[in-house]
């Protein structure tokens, strides 16, 4: 398929996305022969279902999907013109410039080979002792996961490192340590006994095997072998993701001392002078026994098979700026296999997601002037206010609280920051030096990051700063800094569209503010206080209400399954489903607000309430391939898309809207609604 017509298909399912020229719910996405008692999902979207083509380079497609290739169209038009400019040397252009260039320059980076890889493959070699491994592991240490803002916990290295606001001195930065070492996305793919998974573990061991041919290494059968079993010990080691996500089992401070005492089997101080971070006095740790047991495993495994581990982490970690054979058979493995995606994205999409990775502010601040205009931040930023002032209504009319926790939940709306559009100050990229080198490049992007962060270490918190960049369709809510980020290309069709009718509005991205602003309250927000504080602020019995409301949310998801032989997690995906539960009552509220008694305007003889619902569940309709779902049922906080859909099972006003009744599928009962915000 070439580009163009990639791109056709593309903006076609856009449009259908969005309901092609109208303004407001796509109606001709709407299956009417679906009852919305039954599926909510299908009677939103069926129509688009049925007509939809997963495009080859994708293992998913929906409304996130389309709006992203549209924000990486707009940048690689943004990049090419810049690439024109005679730029001066050192500014950001130049480095927009140089970056994507050195990319997209296929033949260099075939001429080059291996060359940039060998000096790094020839220090892993030359390592004799594991004194001399703990500086190495120490100095592939970066900044690469992020616990709260955007949920990452994996990195392939042993640990990573997060550098955001304490936990117990939310005022100044603090870092935290993570656990990490494997290369596939979770703990699952290693310990599953399954035989989908046995036969992707077979297959990953052919892959590490092939990558390390391509590399020029002997014996790779038998190194490969080592290696997946490496990383297997290291997976018995890990906490799950929903283990991972628990707030007060993260919180641990460890000083340098305790290291060694309390993790022995690496040698920690090395490690820490490897990482540039013995001068650190404190980390909190946040799996304790994973870097307990990560740490024995230092010790018991032989030095040769963690040599073979780095060099293989390093070759896949830049298998996508490293000749082709290399970049082909990575994504054999983990697009073909593991997403089930028959093609790669095109060279230029690829370029664009590295650009705006490394160099995402920059090009952020040259999107905003161009793709979002002043009226458009003015019109969210009413919605936003509107919502957070519904959404202190339902705080104060909540029958179950106490005033003295009212109180508190109120304290952090006061404070809540809010960020519409893009970031007040950006972020400096002086330091970071770009050439037209590829490998060169990222391999000193990482650097730059992890320094970057590490200066930060100590110093006062910003709590205006950002975590994403303005062309990211996505929206964040910062519980560290009490703050909420909604970048610019998500404040667009058909997530916000000004020619829409309210109701579609509130129902898309009216749901979305509200589901941002919710997670402040939800299982992880709920744990800290207007401040960013770790502290409990509810009396007892208010805590022990919540609890057993969100026990039941997650045992309500726990029934759902994307196919038979595997079911969402409950508890995993809790923190989400509070936020979109809540989001959905906040936003209605907002919306009925904004109507000031008028009377909402009928579209294609729907109302406006039902508007306000179905343009909630259009916002989730999206096709995805077994692989890719299955991929994120095990790794994604997020439900799939269809069970966020079914969250409006437990608004009141959904029944009555809808006229949906017992004995149909999704209905339930009054008292089994779950009810938090």
């Amino acid at each position: 398929m070439t580009d163009q017509a990639r791109l056709s298909g593309i903006f076609l399912a856009l449009a259908a996305v969005c309901g092609a020229q109208t303004h407001g719910i796509a109606v001709a996405n709407m299956d009417p022969a679906v009852a919305p008692g039954d599926d909510f999902y299908g009677y939103a979207n069926g129509r688009w279902i049925e007509r939809t083509q997963i495009p080859p380079d994708r293992g998913r497609i929906g409304v996130f999907t389309a709006l992203d290739d549209l924000s990486n169209k707009r940048t690689v038009g943004l990049i090419e013109e810049l690439a024109k400019i005679k730029a001066v040397a050192g500014s950001d252009v130049a480095r927009i410039a140089w970056l994507y260039n050195s990319y997209m320059d296929e033949p260099a980076i075939e001429a080059k080979g291996l060359a940039p890889l060998r000096p790094h493959l020839e220090s892993i070699a030359a390592i004799r002792d594991k004194r001399e491994l703990a500086r190495a592991l120490g100095e592939s240490l970066r900044a690469d996961v992020d616990a709260l803002n955007n949920t990452n916990f994996h990195t392939a290295n042993l640990f990573g490192l997060w550098v955001a606001p304490g936990f117990n001195d939310s005022e100044h930065y603090t870092a935290y340590l993570m656990q990490g070492g494997l290369q596939m996305p979770d703990r699952e793919y290693y310990l599953d006994d399954s035989d989908r998974m046995r036969d992707i573990r077979a297959r990953y061991q052919a892959h590490v095997s092939a990558m390390l041919k391509l590399a020029g290494f002997t014996d790779a059968d038998a190194r490969a072998a080592r290696i997946v079993e490496l990383e297997r010990a290291i997976a018995e080691k890990h906490l799950s993701l929903a283990e991972s996500e628990d707030i007060h089992k993260a919180n641990n401070t460890w000083k340098q001392a305790d290291f060694a005492a309390k993790a022995p089997g690496l040698d920690w101080a090395e490690y820490f002078r490897g990482a540039g971070l013995d001068k650190q006095a404190s980390f909190i740790v946040w799996q304790p026994s994973a870097f307990a047991g990560e740490s024995a495993l230092v010790a018991s495994t032989p030095l040769d098979t963690w040599k073979d581990w780095l060099a293989f982490h390093l070759i896949d970690a830049y298998a996508g700026v490293l000749p082709k054979a290399l970049n082909d058979e990575r994504f054999a493995f983990f697009g073909k296999l593991l997403q089930g995606t028959p093609e790669q994205r095109p060279r230029w999409q690829r370029g664009v997601a590295l650009v705006n990775a490394l160099l995402g502010d920059a090009v952020g601040q040259i999107y905003v002037q161009r793709y979002f205009p002043p009226a458009a931040k003015a019109e969210a930023q009413a919605m936003v206010a509107n919502i957070i002032a519904a959404f202190r209504k339902r705080v104060e009319a909540l029958a179950w609280m106490d005033p003295a926790t009212k109180a508190e939940a109120q304290a952090k709306l006061n404070t809540l920051y809010v960020g519409v559009g893009y970031p007040e100050t950006w972020r400096d990229y002086s330091a970071y030096e770009v050439t037209d080198d590829a490998f060169g490049n990222v391999w000193r992007g990482g650097l730059f990051d992890f320094h970057q962060a590490v200066a930060r270490l100590g110093s006062a918190v910003d709590r205006k700063e950002w975590s994403m960049t303005p062309q990211t369709v996505n929206a964040v809510n910062l519980p560290l800094q009490n703050a909420l980020n909604f970048p610019a290309a998500i404040l667009q069709p058909p997530f916000f569209d000004a020619e829409a009718p309210a109701a579609a509005n509130y129902g898309a991205i009216g749901t979305v503010i509200g589901h941002e602003i919710s997670h402040t309250f939800d299982t992880e927000g709920s744990a800290f206080d207007s401040k960013g504080r770790v502290r409990n602020w509810w009396t007892a019995a208010d805590l022990e209400h919540f609890n057993a409301a969100t026990a039941r949310l997650a045992a309500q998801y726990d029934t759902y399954k994307p196919f038979p032989d595997i079911s969402v997690n409950g508890r995993q995906t809790l923190a989400e489903n509070i936020a979109d539960v809540a989001g959905i009552a906040a936003a209605f509220d907002g919306y009925h607000a904004s109507l000031a008694g008028r009377t909402a305007p009928v579209q294609d003889g729907f109302s406006g309430d039902q508007q306000f619902f179905i343009a909630f569940g259009q916002n989730w309709g999206s096709k995805a391939r077994e692989a890719a779902l299955r991929q994120q049922v095990l790794t994604d906080p997020h439900a799939p898309g269809r069970f966020r859909a079914y969250t409006v099972r437990n608004i009141d006003a959904w029944y009555t809207v809808f006229k949906v009744q017992s004995g149909e599928k999704l209905y339930l009962a009054p008292a089994d609604r779950v009810r938090i915000w």
